[in-house]
């Protein structure tokens, strides 16, 4: 059977969700460890991951030059930590859109691709009736059917799972709202995939995990979990709850139960990500250097024009940064090497907590050194994590680039491969 074939054979039963909005059922996922589910595996051809995962043997200065026309410079301020670009912002969409994370700019821009037609399609998650934070991919086709999918999913999404049908409904030009992890095989496939356009907005991701583990962390957070409707790790170092009859409840991060989570509640991928900041998309759509507001990394010229999309509506500002990221950096490498593989531990007395946490937001870093503290620290624990579990995969997955943000830091030394459990070594070979 011929590829092309083997394509319109497996293309998949369509389910209408919402007006404008479908998803299709799909095959299992094959086996891979390390794995996000980006969907690659549940397409005709799930060798493909071997060539197109960031967990196996990521080449990210090709890319680089094949996206954004050269890698990241070391030289120029910024680019080490997030990657190539030529513009970042604070941003606010005005007005902001109700229902959505932030303002609402990712939204916006599915919203405003689809009537301007430039893409026929988007491809994104949205939530399930019984669940709204559990994550199912979908095609929006009318800009209308992107306001059911605002706000934050919880999960592995298998978002890539789409492309064939979207391929078979005879899609030229699309755009992806994608993590990293789903970014990077969208990419590296990108000359087999046959679009004629493939825009992709990033969103720096958040550790995952599953959407059943993630209801046990509600219910660690609120006595009333099946209430809450939003929640959000904020750059003020708070996270955000909102619950459906309208009340809304601030925690200190250093107050969260994360003490109570089970070691492997975020799994090895997402502990060992080398592309935080979505490095691979136009346009970087996040929060961490925000300082309450959304933040922008415009990487290309089809970034800008993405911005551009949105006009007037776009309120951008030049980020800001403040304070000193180095102590609390060090403090987090410390506590994960000392968790051995788990949780970060910490040892700060419990009545000295409350305090620190009000004090962080005005002493701690902000801005763009918040957001530079996340990638160093991201950086660290990928290095920890990889020498405890994976130490063979350390070789192979980490780019040269990574390294590079925590060579000031103390870090213990790679161990020998040979050093790890047996079932550590088998796994680096799966």
């Amino acid at each position: 059977m011929t590829t092309a074939t083997a394509h319109a054979a497996a293309t998949p039963r369509a389910e209408i969700l919402y007006p404008g909005v479908q998803t299709f059922s799909l095959g299992p996922a094959a086996h891979r460890h390390p794995c996000t589910d980006c969907g690659l595996s549940r397409t005709s051809d799930p060798h493909r991951c071997g060539q197109a995962c960031q967990f196996v043997k990521p080449d990210y200065e090709t890319l680089e030059r094949q996206i954004h026309g050269r890698p990241r410079d070391p030289d120029r301020p910024d680019e080490l930590h997030f990657g190539v670009f030529r513009q970042m912002y604070q941003a606010w969409l005005q007005p902001p859109r109700v229902g959505a994370q932030w303002s609402g700019i990712t939204t916006r821009l599915a919203e405003r691709l689809l009537e301007s037609g430039e893409v026929e399609a988007v491809l994104t998650v949205t939530g399930t009736e019984d669940d709204p934070w559990r994550p199912v991919p979908v095609l929006v086709t009318d800009p209308a059917g992107a306001a059911y999918c605002r706000g934050m999913r919880m999960g592995y999404a298998p978002l890539l799972g789409l492309l064939e049908p979207a391929r078979a409904l005879g899609l030229k030009r699309v755009a992806a709202i994608a993590l990293p992890c789903q970014t990077y095989p969208l990419r590296a496939l990108s000359d087999e995939l046959g679009f004629d356009r493939l825009d992709i907005i990033g969103t720096p991701c958040s550790d995952n995990t599953t959407t059943e583990r993630f209801h046990d962390f509600l219910g660690l957070l609120d006595d009333t979990p099946e209430s809450i409707r939003y929640l959000e790790f904020r750059a003020d170092y708070h996270v955000e709850l909102r619950f459906s009859d309208g009340r809304k409840r601030e925690i200190p991060f250093l107050q969260l139960p994360i003490s109570q989570l089970p070691a492997d509640f975020f799994p090895l991928t997402c502990r060992t990500c080398v592309d935080y900041p979505n490095a691979l998309a136009d346009l970087t759509v996040g929060y961490m250097a925000g300082r309450g507001e959304q933040w922008l990394i415009e990487r290309n010229e089809r970034g800008a024009e993405l911005i551009g999309l949105l006009g007037e509506e776009l309120r951008l500002r030049a980020p800001t940064s403040a304070g000193k990221r180095s102590g609390p950096v060090q403090g987090f490498i410390d506590n994960t090497q000392r968790a051995a593989g788990g949780m970060p531990t910490r040892s700060m007395p419990n009545w000295l907590r409350p305090i620190v946490g009000r004090l962080m937001p005005y002493v701690g870093p902000r801005g763009l050194e918040f957001a530079r503290a996340r990638l160093e620290m991201k950086a660290a624990e990928t290095l920890i994590h990889l020498r405890q579990s994976a130490p063979r995969r350390a070789k192979t997955m980490v780019p040269e680039h990574v390294p590079k943000l925590v060579q000031n830091y103390r870090i213990a030394p790679p161990r020998d491969p040979e050093d790890a459990p047996a079932h550590h070594r088998e796994s680096d070979r799966s």
